[in-house]
């Protein structure tokens, strides 16, 4: 039987007809084919209701763990967490070349949607894909690659679950690295000012901006040589749970409760970073722990255009009839070829604006996407926006071939909701 369903966020839910948990690729098929409606399941972690199941909902909870490594190619189940398969790829001396801050998405939600680190010589998440498994529409397994059925790998790796069910995975790994992480307090002039020499010259950078101040957290993670000298564990406590989870949630609940704090409690916020320097294997530094649950939209922003969508919103925040209270996040990506990606045949620069759960942040979206959507931003897939296909259409060169690739596998629409009729038409 069905039940219920809410994601992380809780700003989508679904009640599907019944649950389905497939433990091997044979189950997985008999599901989908026996289906009328299907949608897979991630972890809950998109903002968006893209996984909402009208139907069926394939729960991928039980099918995990890599089943094949050939040197630095690692072959893995979609259900996989991105927390399970960093476990996995540290046993085996591998590690992915980039990674974004949470680690609880499955892979497959995470390459479906862009899911994406920083790096301005690195693309997302979807890149680092050499192959790909799905179950199409109608039970029937197929493969793909840029060798085999290119089109197919290249709408699938960015799919919005639109095409198939993925089922297995192979990712192009690293040999396992230590990162050198550092993170300091900054002005948010400042850090513009030089941004395009940091992010020439550092392998990882972004900034957390307080937005009714002008400070920012600067973190710059680069590969080193040197042995990990990670944080202790007590120190890792205190920064990680007691500071960004217990304390800023604790902050965020003051500001709900009393509105009228917000803009001097982002202040104080930002008042407060300290610095924090330390060397750890990858996966500990790229990944930290978020509890504080909130609201998001992001949009790719071409990296040229970065300065005056930041300019813009300097502008708006101290014109909105309510105050922001979590920091916006700013990252940057390289070009690439994927067809619905974010960051398709164009260098770009990431945007994200949050507000805390239950705090008022329509009206600070909807100006944000303004601003974004004056330079042709593209919405992160997995975050809140309100853009339909005949707008995506204009901003995706490959668009329409994409519809082509699922209207060839899916015609009948197994794999739709409310969500993808929005997005894809």
């Amino acid at each position: 039987m069905g039940t219920p369903w809410t994601n992380w966020a809780r700003t989508a839910s679904a009640n599907p007809h019944r649950v389905e948990r497939p433990a091997s690729r044979d189950e997985l098929a008999e599901v989908v084919a026996g289906a009328s409606a299907v949608r897979p399941r991630g972890s809950g972690h998109s903002f968006t209701a893209i996984a909402a199941a009208p139907g069926v909902a394939v729960d991928l909870v039980d099918w995990t763990g890599v089943t094949e490594v050939a040197g630095t190619l690692v072959t893995v189940r979609s259900g996989t967490t991105l927390r399970q398969l960093n476990a996995l790829l540290d046993a085996l001396g591998l590690a992915l070349p980039n990674l974004g801050d949470i680690d609880a998405q499955t892979v497959s939600g995470a390459i479906s949607t862009g899911t994406h680190g920083t790096g301005a010589r690195l693309g997302g998440l979807a890149t680092q894909v050499a192959a790909l498994e799905l179950v199409l529409a109608d039970g029937t397994v197929t493969r793909c690659s840029p060798e085999q059925d290119p089109d197919l790998f290249a709408a699938a790796r960015v799919g919005l679950g639109a095409l198939g069910v993925i089922s297995t995975i192979t990712l192009r790994c690293v040999p396992a690295f230590v990162l050198h992480a550092r993170e300091s307090p900054a002005r948010l002039d400042a850090v513009l000012e030089e941004f395009d020499h940091l992010t020439a010259t550092e392998d990882h950078v972004e900034f957390h901006w307080f937005p009714h101040a002008d400070r920012v957290i600067l973190k710059r993670n680069n590969r080193t040589g040197e042995p990990a000298a990670p944080l202790s564990a007590a120190r890792r406590f205190y920064e990680y749970e007691v500071v960004e989870n217990g304390a800023f949630g604790l902050v965020c609940r003051l500001a709900r409760a009393v509105p009228a704090t917000t803009r001097a409690l982002n202040r104080v916020c930002g008042a407060l970073v300290s610095e924090r320097v330390y060397r750890d294997v990858s996966h500990r530094v790229f990944v930290t722990p978020r509890r504080v649950r909130f609201v998001e939209t992001e949009y790719a922003v071409p990296r040229a255009a970065l300065h005056d969508v930041l300019r813009e919103l300097r502008a708006v925040v101290p014109r909105l009839d309510h105050g922001v209270i979590v920091p916006v996040e700013v990252r940057v990506a390289g070009a690439d070829d994927i067809w619905l990606s974010t960051a398709h045949e164009r260098d770009t620069a990431y945007v994200a604006v949050h507000q805390y759960l239950g705090m008022p942040y329509r009206r600070y979206f909807d100006a944000f996407e303004r601003i974004a959507n004056s330079v042709g931003g593209r919405p992160h897939w997995g975050k809140m926006h309100s853009l339909t296909a005949d707008t995506l259409r204009e901003r995706y060169p490959r668009f329409d071939d994409f519809r082509r690739v699922r209207d060839r596998l899916d015609p009948t629409r197994k794999f739709a909701n409310d969500h993808l009729a929005r997005v894809l038409g």
